[in-house]
């Protein structure tokens, strides 16, 4: 009887230690203790293809500060951004700057104290963004940057830039209006819409532009200002330079929004767009694109809104620690009125 009584207390104290030990490997919080190798099987059958190693055990947190929603490419992008997101099962945070750049940093900042995992944003304007991307830094959480860059000189403050070659769109552009008039005895009267003063893809698409350009003395810039991106603006800018210029031979607009809002002014001024006055624009939208189908767009440069797939990508390899690229350029093309009504019907954005 005394024997069988060792045996039970023996048994007990076993029982007792595997539950303590069960209950160990169950801390949230990590602690030492490893899950079990049937553990570990179900955290990787469990997580998607497309989520980080920590997904595994942890819902990857990203922060992405949006410019604004100023235009169809900028929506078409926020829908990217947001699908793909989901699709890798992050947590995204995300903010609407309404294109104030002192929205964008208080964003950041509320991020950082947040401890998110990552942060990305597009820049509203290149300058004035190296304070709060050092405190980034200095919290350990690392910085993407979106379809425009920041002029900062210490490049240790954001992992990598993912976005178009501004300046190569402006180029393109401008070989198009080269290749125009490459024989023309007369000046050719050019006018501008700039996007929002200050940002990247209105300072290289103006200085693409203008580096081309300048190879043809009588292809003349005679008004350049901005139209903030916006098709309200882009009208009233238009009706401004019609008013102020008796012959305009050309438009060179940095978006399809402002393009749109010109030839609504175009038309109210008895023109014919497209025909009395050439456009050429940017983006390659939808509403941009069927403007351009219709003849009255002769000549669109594409920027390709949908890069959210891209930056999931971008985040998984910084979150595992994998050297990436500073510098991701997306591959883009052009159409002219013909080719822009071929594409039309299979457009995505």
């Amino acid at each position: 009887m005394k024997r069988v009584g060792k045996w039970g207390v023996s048994l007990a104290l076993a029982a007792l230690m595997i539950v303590v030990t069960a209950c160990g490997n169950n801390n949230n919080n990590g602690g030492n203790a490893s899950p079990s190798p049937s553990a570990e099987v179900k955290a990787s059958e469990s997580a998607s293809p497309s989520a980080s190693p920590a997904a595994a055990d942890k819902q990857v947190v990203l922060g992405f500060a949006q410019v604004g929603a100023e235009s169809g490419w900028r929506s078409a992008n926020t829908k990217s951004i947001q699908e793909s997101a989901a699709a890798a099962g992050f947590d995204l945070k995300f903010s609407d700057a309404q294109q104030k750049q002192e929205n964008q940093i208080k964003a950041i900042r509320s991020y950082i104290q947040q401890k998110v995992d990552v942060i990305a944003f597009s820049p509203v304007v290149e300058s004035g963004w190296d304070t709060v991307l050092k405190e980034a830094k200095d919290a350990g959480i690392p910085v993407i940057l979106t379809d425009r860059a920041v002029d900062s000189k210490d490049t240790t403050l954001y992992k990598t830039f993912i976005g178009s070659d501004f300046v190569e769109e402006g180029r393109k552009a401008g070989q198009w209006v080269l290749d125009q008039y490459k024989d023309t005895q007369d000046d050719i009267n050019i006018v501008e819409l700039q996007g929002t003063t200050g940002s990247a893809p209105a300072n290289d698409r103006k200085a693409g532009f203008a580096d081309v350009i300048k190879a043809n003395p009588k292809l003349k810039v005679i008004a350049s200002q901005t139209g903030e991106f916006t098709r309200a603006k882009g009208k009233e800018v238009m009706q401004a330079f019609l008013k102020a210029n008796k012959d305009i031979d050309v438009l060179y607009a940095h978006n399809d929004d402002m393009a749109l809002g010109a030839i609504q002014a175009i038309e109210a001024a008895g023109l014919v767009p497209g025909k009395d006055i050439i456009i050429i624009s940017v983006d390659a939208v939808k509403d941009g694109m069927t403007a351009a189908s219709e003849g009255k767009i002769n000549f669109i440069v594409e920027c390709n809104p949908l890069l959210g797939p891209q930056l999931m990508e971008a985040v998984n390899d910084v979150l595992a620690g994998k050297e990436i690229p500073q510098r991701v350029v997306t591959k883009e093309g052009t159409f002219t009125s013909e080719q822009a009504k071929e594409a039309l019907p299979s457009r995505q954005y």
